[in-house]
C-alpha cells in the first residue's frame, strides 16, 4: 500500500508538542497591524493549542 503524503500547508502551520497536542499560531497577526493595540499584537504572538474537535483532522493531514 502506498504511503500517505503529508499535507504541505499543514506541516508549515502546525506542530506537535511532546504530549501529542497540536500547536497553532493565532490569526490576525500578518497585516493591517497599525490599528491593533500593542496588547492585542503581543497576545497574538504566543502559540495556542488546537481544540480537541480539530486535533484529529489536523493529525490526519500531518500523516499521524
Amino acid at each position: 500500500m502506498p504511503k500517505i503524503k503529508t499535507n504541505s500547508g499543514s506541516k508549515k502551520r502546525f506542530a506537535l508538542t511532546g504530549t501529542g497536542k497540536v500547536k497553532r499560531k493565532h490569526a490576525y497577526k500578518s497585516h493591517i497591524l497599525t490599528k491593533k493595540t500593542k496588547k492585542q499584537k503581543r497576545n497574538l504572538t504566543h502559540f495556542a493549542i488546537a481544540t480537541a474537535a480539530d486535533t484529529g483532522r489536523i493529525k490526519a493531514l500531518l500523516g499521524m
